[in-house]
């Protein structure tokens, strides 16, 4: 029941992914994508992750999300006339088939590395997932955390300069 669970949602996540490049309205293709982080939040909930796919679901597919479609809104993007590169197409198509077929023979050929870690499913059951995660984000890993939170900082500048409209 669980490989079929697995299976489902990864189609609906790959086709979601593909209709984020190929629908023509840009609110449909942001649809799409809060559509394909919904899946990745089922994932985490399958991996036992719940505090994952709650984050998954309250900071990419609420916030991240909101401010694609408020910049949408802001630039008034349009639909985008069709041009159609068909040659382009077939080559693409062949090489992500390629792709497809050296990824499938990897994965099929591979075996499970056997390695554990020092956080294992006892710890993560004494101290919980939010625990864990916040001690390792704020001890190993603060230098990247703030990196991201200035870099998100300078977006956030960027974006309110550029939809600015001149007075």
């Amino acid at each position: 029941m669980e490989a079929l669970l697995f299976y489902l949602v990864a189609l609906v996540a790959v086709l979601s992914a593909f209709f984020v490049t190929k629908c023509r309205n840009t609110v449909n293709s942001a649809l799409c994508l809060v559509t394909t982080f919904l899946c990745l939040a089922v994932y985490y909930v399958m991996l036992e992750a719940p505090f994952m796919a709650a984050i998954q679901i309250m900071v990419y597919a609420g916030a991240i999300m909101v401010l694609i479609v408020f910049v949408i809104m802001l630039l008034n993007i349009g639909s985008v006339g069709k041009s159609v590169y068909r040659h382009g197409l077939i080559w693409a198509t062949g090489l992500g088939f390629l792709i497809f077929l050296i990824a499938a023979k990897f994965i099929a050929g591979g075996t499970v590395t056997k390695k554990v870690g020092t956080v294992t499913s006892e710890v993560v059951k004494d101290y919980g997932h939010t625990e864990l995660i916040g001690t390792a984000m704020f001890t190993e890993f603060l230098l990247p955390f703030e990196i991201a939170s200035i870099l998100l900082l300078v977006a956030i500048v960027g974006a309110v300069i550029l939809s600015k409209r001149k007075v």
